[in-house]
């Protein structure tokens, strides 16, 4: 066989791969999209649904994990785990417990679109994190795209009431939260299926709530409303857990799989643009916000969409 005949092969196998992995990384994308989209629906739902934060999520991770129950053979794909990969998920699964906390948290102190722009500061907490903890090269450009966020962080809140303050905080806590369990999957995702890893993680989220629950209820902190009030209240838990939850939370997980921990939160950083448009038209949310707000938006959605742009022509420089 001749070298150039050997060279040729080599040349289409290697062809063929690199349009294998970009059709994975399309559908990566697909997915990633698919479940901002449903993630958008999030705070407004935190919004209509009428129970503290933490109850929120006490019955979003109960509900979820007994919707995630028919897909992993009801425990069966548990058995093969080892124990020390399962604690590494419920840790995980704490961490995005306390995430969603913070998250409605935010919503009920201030709104759904004050909540979902902190969370777009996701990505600059990812770029500071991820490099210490998975012992990576610092990014500089994804450090760059996620300070470029700030300035429209403080062109919000520097024209908020001060009543929001405090919404901003948490949720700036719960993007925190949201970068930190992100990086812990990603570090993780090849344990085992999505599943498998979404049902041990919101099932810890769920037992770390329940102990957190019983703990405040020792101490004479007794929640407002224990079961949802309405039949209403009822269908958007049911919509929270089935969709938003069990449905958002595999596709994130099966796109890391081919997507890096950054890209994937900046595509999830799309959120408040879905978010704050059903705040618009759901809840009326645009009353209560000035000019100001809307263009310390714009901002932040335009150092999302510079990124693929800047990452694009560093790799054709390079």
């Amino acid at each position: 066989m001749k070298k150039s005949d050997t060279m040729t092969k080599f040349d289409y196998i290697c062809s063929l791969n690199r349009h294998m992995e970009s059709d994975h990384q399309s559908g990566a994308y697909l997915k990633i999209h698919i479940a901002v989209l449903l993630f958008g629906f999030t705070a407004i739902l935190g919004n209509l649904i009428q129970l503290q934060a933490i109850m929120i999520v006490w019955w979003r991770v109960l509900l979820t994990s007994i919707s995630l129950l028919f897909f992993i053979g009801f425990g069966r794909t548990l058995k093969d785990l080892p124990s020390a990969l399962i604690r590494k998920y419920v840790v995980i699964g704490i961490v995005i417990g306390l995430h969603w906390i913070c998250f409605y948290g935010s919503v009920k102190l201030s709104n759904a679109s004050i909540c979902l722009v902190c969370m777009s500061t996701t990505s600059f907490f990812t770029s500071l994190i991820e490099p210490l903890v998975v012992r990576k090269k610092i990014n500089y450009i994804e450090m760059l795209i996620g300070a470029m966020i700030i300035p429209g962080m403080i062109l919000i809140v520097n024209n908020l009431d001060v009543s929001y303050y405090y919404g901003i905080g948490v949720g700036l806590l719960s993007a925190l939260l949201a970068a930190v369990f992100s990086i812990m999957n990603k570090a993780n995702i090849k344990g085992a299926d999505p599943y498998t890893i979404s049902f041990i993680e919101l099932s810890g989220a769920w037992v770390m709530i329940s102990v957190l629950l019983l703990i405040m209820s020792i101490l004479g902190y007794t929640q407002q409303t224990f079961w949802p009030p309405s039949i209403s209240d009822w269908l958007w838990l049911i919509v929270l857990a089935l969709l938003c939850t069990t449905l958002a939370h595999v596709l994130t997980l099966k796109a890391l799989q081919h997507i890096s921990v950054f890209a994937s939160n900046l595509v999830i950083n799309l959120e408040p643009v879905y978010g704050i448009l059903l705040a618009i038209f759901i809840l009326n949310e645009h009353k209560e916000l000035n000019t100001m707000f809307y263009i310390g938006t714009v901002i932040i959605l335009f150092s999302i969409f510079s990124y693929p742009l800047i990452q694009k022509y560093t790799q054709k420089s390079a």
